[in-house]
């Protein structure tokens, strides 16, 4: 399996996940491996010093995995120096035991916490410089998460304006009731947004003022660190960490392979803006469905899941599919037959960008590999 695997890698992509309300994943498993165990200690004693230097607190990571230590928002640091080191570690688990590199690649990709891992891994910066602005703020950061929900907004018929959902967002913060942001662009028909005291229940009672009749909005049950929303400016953290970044080694290489930003929806990493881009990737809303667009339009055929339990990558791409399969039913546009034509009026945001762009079409037949499953797969003399 692992042939091909190494067969598959320079058209493939790597995706990498981001901070979620479960973060172990396989990783105990992975820790107790006869053979990737002491690979994931390592890193894991790596990231739990930087951890440590930076929030003043006794952390020992290999041990919050093997016990499964529940996340919480007084775990943020630890639980973000974990993610990193477990997708940092895979990467080598893959590279030293199956000769498989990371820089083979076609294109990457993170969401969220995972275009940090990604920069890491692209050789842009060390972990150190990575990490170190973000757990210096992580406790303003999870603080901000106190009195700060979370919704989707989503739509089973007609497209979402990007514009009237933004629009919508800065007529309610203007209000000076609180601030809601749009977090993340899912797709077309699904925004993430984040938002402080009754700012969601508030975009629910007049949010059919200009979005279409059929969208509606579901609250997350969750605490969220607002990251990726202007929330974050409320304790300056674009700023200061842009500041810190500043003194820290690193920055002036583009990634190999090049990275699919959230940040800005393409590859926009060279070697000298990757400051400016984790600026905004402080405030800035995740532009998750341009990049999946963009590993479609650039050809990949695998897209490989790096990090524990990988949530928002597999369950996007996998939408995107069902949704595609169950609107042509069928493989291909000569395949639609008039069931299928009679699905296209409940998929009108589909229709559109099908119609548009081809790529799409690719989706159903894209390849996924969970790697942390992959890695527990194999087997060893």
């Amino acid at each position: 399996m692992e042939n091909s695997l190494s067969n598959k890698i320079s058209s493939a992509a790597f995706a990498f996940r981001g901070y979620n309300v479960t973060n172990h994943g396989k990783s105990p498993e992975l820790l107790a491996h006869p053979a990737y165990g002491s690979i994931l200690e390592g890193f894991l004693k790596q990231a739990g010093e930087i951890c440590a230097d930076a929030t003043g607190k006794a952390v020992d990571l290999v041990e919050c995995v093997r016990s499964r230590r529940p996340t919480s928002l007084d775990t943020y640091a630890e639980d973000i120096s974990m993610i990193v080191a477990v997708e940092l570690g895979h990467l080598l688990m893959l590279e030293e035991f199956f000769g498989i590199r990371y820089e083979d690649a076609q294109v990457t990709a993170g969401y969220s916490l995972g275009e940090i891992s990604a920069l890491i891994a692209g050789d842009v910066f060390n972990m150190e410089a990575m990490l170190m602005p973000i757990l210096t703020l992580a406790d303003d950061i999870a603080a901000l998460a106190h009195d700060a929900k979370m919704g989707v907004v989503f739509s089973r018929g007609p497209e979402i304006d990007f514009a009237e959902v933004k629009r919508l967002c800065l007529r309610i913060t203007s209000e000076a009731q609180g601030t809601i942001g749009i977090s993340t662009y899912l797709s077309p028909n699904t925004f993430l947004i984040v938002g402080q005291g009754n700012t969601i229940e508030r975009f629910k009672e007049i949010m059919h003022e200009t979005l279409p009749k059929e969208c509606h909005l579901r609250k997350n049950p969750h605490r969220w660190p607002p990251m990726h929303t202007p929330i974050s400016r409320q304790k300056s953290i674009p700023n200061r960490a842009a500041v810190i970044m500043e003194k820290t080694p690193g920055g002036f290489s583009a990634p190999d392979p090049p990275i699919l930003s959230c940040v800005t929806g393409d590859t926009s990493y060279n070697d000298l803006n990757s400051r400016d881009l984790l600026s905004r990737w402080s405030d800035h809303p995740q532009l998750l469905w341009n990049v999946v667009d963009k590993i479609l339009a650039c050809g990949v055929e695998t897209v490989i899941h790096v990090g524990p339990e990988p949530n928002i990558f597999p369950a996007t791409f996998s939408r995107l599919s069902n949704n595609i399969e169950a609107q042509l039913n069928g493989t291909s546009l000569a395949s639609i037959g008039l069931r299928a034509v009679s699905r296209l009026v409940r998929r009108p945001w589909l229709t559109r960008l099908i119609s548009s762009d081809a790529t799409l079409l690719r989706a159903p037949f894209v390849e996924h590999v969970i790697l942390e499953d992959w890695l527990l797969e194999q087997q060893f003399d």
